[in-house]
């Protein structure tokens, strides 16, 4: 007598391709897309190292570049250019890291999808795309383990007004409108201080 199927068998699964996601996010595949920005920035070094070799000694080579890289961060704009750049990066892993933490991910272990980030006048702003099973509420009850992971002064979370599944949040770095220097107030003094009359005034008529 020919035995049944099993109803939980791994081919009848019809969410087969959300767990190879998940498998391909954990795998060395995954790593490098999560670490992408540093990746294309240690092959771009390299690849820039390994030209000016062929010109120049190694040692010139690794002086020039050492040299590009010092300008960029003497020079206030692109200083803050790479500042903010680099923030925008540490926040991306920041976010990823407290969604798993926080356990805002699904049954497969992926993780809600940062669209895009940017730097703003406070610090960065995340458009993030929710996966099967998270929502807005998820964020809203984590804003202050978002702050934390983020070395920030808080976080904010907002719901698209067309679609449930897009969420932006706002990471605090500074307050704008704070004021720069702030003066304490001193000891208020009670001594009356009286007007001196001069003899022959009207006051001194007067009293």
């Amino acid at each position: 007598m020919p035995s049944k199927s099993n109803p939980r068998n791994h081919r009848n699964n019809p969410y087969m391709l959300d767990e190879l996601f998940g498998n391909v996010h954990r795998s060395a595949a995954g790593v490098l897309w999560r670490y992408r920005t540093e990746t294309l920035i240690a092959i771009t070094t390299g690849t820039a190292i390994w030209s000016l070799s062929r010109i120049l000694a190694i040692a010139w080579a690794l002086v020039a570049v050492g040299t590009i890289t010092a300008a960029l961060l003497l020079v206030p704009v692109t200083r803050r250019f790479v500042i903010r750049r680099a923030w925008c990066v540490l926040s991306r892993h920041r976010l990823q890291r407290v969604f798993y933490e926080t356990r805002m991910h699904t049954r497969s272990g992926r993780v809600p999808f940062v669209l895009r980030i940017h730097p703003t006048e406070v610090g960065e702003r995340a458009h993030i795309w929710c996966r099967a099973g998270i929502c807005f509420e998820d964020f809203e009850a984590h804003t202050g383990e978002i702050a934390a992971a983020c070395y920030a002064r808080e976080s904010r979370v907002a719901r698209s007004k067309r679609w449930a599944q897009l969420i932006t949040v706002d990471i605090v770095r500074r307050d704008t409108l704070a004021a720069s220097n702030v003066v304490k107030p001193g000891v208020a003094s009670t001594r009356v201080v009286r007007p001196v009359v001069k003899p022959g005034t009207d006051l001194d008529i007067a009293s």
